[in-house]
């Protein structure tokens, strides 16, 4: 079985909709090279770039029909510095976009009428109250969850995945290990967290954009004592 070149390989995740036949996953290698397909389609497309679907395809039938390729790889490596380069720049602005906007969230939040802020500079809005323990940095919390960014479009929820998560309380965002301990069992809050007790500068996921200010509505539902 012939071996592909990177760029081939990963050309291969959006052949998907480009003249698709029906195939035959009967043989462990017809089995294989689909799922390869499968996690290199997962690979690209969480990533934040643009890609031209038809070029993209173009150059995997090339390579596999050992065809002369269209582009030099001086002209190849030249084009993906600049997008990287772009790309860089398009984040860099966002990230400088997302700490003015954010900021500006949480100066009005903190006006709002039930709205309470730690030294920390945590916002958190009681939806429901607890009862009994609070957890400690070291316990274990189950709890349910959705985050979303400041313009309401979610990132994660528990509540989606119908399955709450377990944790121990120091082993997330800071934000959410001090409003953790604060909770009671049974409660329920909102929180608006800074992107400095987030995740800052960085970006954990194409969903998340560096800088960002993040808003969870969390509920406690169980604690395991360390």
């Amino acid at each position: 079985m012939r071996k592909l070149p990177m760029v081939a390989m990963v050309s291969a995740v959006l052949l998907a909709g480009c003249g698709e036949k029906e195939v035959v996953l009967e043989s462990n290698i017809d089995k294989m090279s689909y799922g390869i397909g499968m996690s290199m389609a997962r690979s690209v497309t969480g990533q934040p770039i643009d890609i031209n679907k038809d070029a993209l395809v173009a150059g995997l039938q090339d390579a596999l029909n050992e065809k002369e390729a269209r582009l030099t790889e001086e002209v190849i490596r030249e084009a993906f510095t600049t997008v990287r380069e772009e790309q860089q720049a398009k984040q860099q602005e966002e990230a400088q976009a997302a700490v003015q906007l954010g900021s500006e969230y949480l100066v009005e939040t903190a006006k709002k009428e039930g709205v309470k802020s730690t030294e920390s500079g945590l916002l958190y809005e009681v939806i429901q109250a607890g009862e009994g323990d609070s957890p400690a940095e070291t316990d274990v919390v189950e709890v349910h969850y959705q985050g979303t960014l400041i313009d309401g479009s979610v990132f994660d929820s528990s509540i989606e995945r119908g399955t709450p998560a377990k944790f121990p309380v120091n082993r997330v965002i800071s934000g959410w290990t001090e409003a953790l301990q604060l909770m009671k069992v049974g409660g329920k809050w909102r929180l608006h967290i800074p992107a400095a007790l987030a995740y800052g500068e960085q970006s954990p996921s194409p969903k998340i954009p560096a800088n960002s200010t993040l808003v969870f509505e969390v509920e406690l539902l169980a604690i395991e004592k360390s």
